[in-house]
């Protein structure tokens, strides 16, 4: 029997793959984003104790009232901006079943979706899902790559000609990941207003996935260098679906609570495709997380400063062992060219580096959209502890 034409070819992750790879040999595992940081003490008694008072069955299909008035608060007092909890904010089975909604809910067969590649897979799978396709907008390597690159140099930069060049007729909905994953970049003002101008000018939806907001390390939270949301910017609150998650903030990435906020009438056609997704599902952990977030910004600033140092450790310990780093401003990865091993292909080298070196990478074609991108960069996660990042660095470093 034949399977349908959205499933094939997508089959089993380079993920899943490095993953199991890992297991097999032993390796550091530096290839997927799952911390072994721990998550707030009280916040783990507040999901304990709901579980123990009944808070088993489904939760309201919006989220439960409490949370959506904490991430509605949370968005007014980080942002300045207004959403009601009833009606504009939407909780999600994390942010990946946010991003599969909202496509689904904003695209037809034959639309066009762009996200800046390279992006996170999950974007061209739900834009496929719902019958569009994604293209690929290039970000520009700037300032790294060569010899004299360091751990706190280079990067990559918006081109807003590819980007305007990319837009067509068919052209429905822009993806805009900032804090990105795999790159670490945050987008600047300059480069949000740049983007915002187009999608002005063409009408565009901007589904903007957030969930690394509290994770940026080049800068005092509120100063320069800090997230800035494109829903903030005139004209653009009413054209914006913002998704953003516990998982990334709070180290609790198996919970799946994500959430949705934006204009009613948008916001109500991603409820009308989430509830035929999960329809509800978290209960304990909404609740536990309904008293969490409105003190989010202590426990965040104390995450950042563990992982800024793990960055750090393995952004400089990468350079030890040969492999330029980009400098990585948010997030959890750092990008490193490959090629003064003497490599050229990210797969090859992250299959074969294992057995030389101990630690399991990703590759980032996995990531790339568009033929012809570039095959010499590798990610590696740093939100591991800090007794993995010292091994994995001089293992890598011995292997040299």
């Amino acid at each position: 029997m034949s399977t349908a034409e959205r499933v094939q070819g997508l089959g089993t992750s380079v993920f899943t793959e490095m993953t199991e790879l890992a297991r097999r040999t032993g390796a550091v595992n530096l290839g997927q984003g799952v911390p072994e940081l721990g998550a707030p003490r009280a916040l783990l008694e507040e999901v304990a104790a709901a579980v123990l008072a009944g808070g088993n069955q489904y939760p309201p299909a919006q989220g439960f009232p409490a949370l959506r008035e904490a991430i509605a608060a949370h968005q007014l007092r980080r942002y300045g901006l207004e959403y009601a909890p009833q009606g504009e904010v939407l909780v999600t089975t994390g942010a990946t079943e946010a991003l599969a909604a909202a496509l689904l809910a904003l695209c037809d067969p034959g639309d066009e979706v762009l996200a800046f590649d390279p992006c996170y897979d999950a974007y061209p799978a739900g834009a496929r899902f719902a019958g569009a396709r994604l293209v690929g907008v290039p970000l520009a390597e700037e300032g790294w790559g060569s010899p004299q690159a360091s751990s706190s140099g280079g990067g990559f930069v918006l081109d807003p000609d590819a980007l305007r060049a990319a837009v067509t007729p068919r052209t429905r909905v822009l993806v805009l990941n900032t804090p990105h994953n795999p790159t670490g970049k945050v987008f600047t003002a300059e480069e949000l207003d740049a983007v915002a101008d187009v999608c002005r000018e063409h009408d565009l939806t901007v589904v903007t996935d957030e969930v690394y907001e509290h994770l940026v390390y080049d800068g005092p939270d509120g100063g320069p260098g800090a997230h800035r949301t494109i829903a903030a910017l005139p004209g653009m609150r009413e054209r914006t679906l913002t998704v953003s998650s516990a998982g990334k903030t709070f180290n609790v990435t198996g919970w799946k609570i994500g959430w949705v906020c934006g204009p009613a009438r948008l916001v109500a056609a991603v409820g009308a495709a989430k509830q035929f997704l999960t329809y509800a599902s978290g209960t304990p952990y909404q609740e536990a997380l309904a008293r969490a977030l409105g003190g989010v910004e202590e426990w965040a600033a104390e995450l950042r400063g563990t992982l800024r140092r793990h960055r750090d450790l393995l952004s400089e310990g990468l350079a030890r062992a040969g492999l330029r780093p980009c400098r990585a401003d948010a997030g959890y990865f750092v990008q490193a060219d490959i090629r003064a091993w003497g490599h050229a292909d990210g797969a090859r080298f992250c299959r074969e580096l294992p057995a030389r070196a101990g630690v399991v990478a990703i590759p980032t074609s996995a990531f790339y959209v568009r033929p012809g991108a570039p095959t010499h960069l590798v990610r590696f996660s740093f939100c591991r502890s800090e007794k993995s990042l010292c091994e994995a660095v001089e293992r890598l470093v011995s292997a040299v």
